[in-house]
């Protein structure tokens, strides 16, 4: 699982990173609230920890920014506030959960992986882009009514893509993101599966294709 975690303390920062990291969370942080935008909008992320007193862009105004996107991930606020207002302001603005520092790491864990849950259930079966159908109970590329059988990784790695429609991946990041701690895959193993997938994206007519750029990896585009 990814998480985004957006905090300008660094020595809090460092703390939650290694505790999330040990109990088998990758974690990408920022510092302030426009990198966490950035990174929110253009990253696929299973859920985000952001502290509310933030340089840039405060972490209500990402929130509000991401909800009024109809962006659904998942979103834990941290902050120093705990006033009841302060609740009402983040759940207004589309929190799914708030935890006051100081907190417990454990406490930060058990409600990370609540939000988790409660993101699987929110978050529909299929994944769609153009024509292009990803069955996530399946395991099923589809258009129309033509169906093909994905393994697990191509099942990974075309979700990683279909999240992130038209942006580019470096092979390291898909081997981070995919393989996660499997030392033995290299990054002849994504060109092999991207191959694979495009492939079955060209025999089912998928109006998509997996594009390539020298020096930069892979993105799921729209045809010309």
């Amino acid at each position: 699982m990814l998480l985004l975690l957006a905090e300008d303390e660094a020595a809090m920062a460092e703390a939650v990173t290694a505790y999330l990291q040990y109990n088998q969370f990758q974690v990408d942080w920022v510092d302030n609230g426009i990198d966490a935008l950035h990174q929110a909008q253009t990253g696929a992320y299973d859920a985000l920890i952001l502290d509310i007193m933030m340089p840039g862009l405060d972490g209500i105004s990402v929130l509000k920014k991401l909800r009024a996107e109809d962006n659904p991930v998942p979103i834990l606020l941290l902050t120093a506030k705990g006033e009841i207002r302060d609740k009402v302001e983040g759940f207004e603005a589309g929190a799914d959960d708030y935890l006051p520092k100081p907190f417990a790491l454990e406490e930060l864990v058990v409600r990370v992986k609540a939000l988790l849950r409660r993101g699987k259930v929110l978050h529909a079966a299929k994944l769609q882009v153009e024509n292009l159908m990803l069955d996530k109970e399946a395991c099923t590329l589809q258009v129309g009514q033509e169906t093909c059988p994905l393994s697990r990784r191509e099942y990974q790695l075309m979700e990683y893509l279909m999240r992130s429609p038209g942006l580019y991946f470096s092979a390291d990041t898909l081997l981070d993101r995919v393989w996660g701690m499997d030392v033995e895959a290299e990054q002849g193993t994504v060109w092999v599966h991207i191959s694979y997938l495009r492939k079955k994206l060209e025999k089912l007519g998928a109006r998509v294709e997996i594009r390539s750029k020298r020096g930069i990896g892979y993105a799921l585009e729209k045809k010309p």
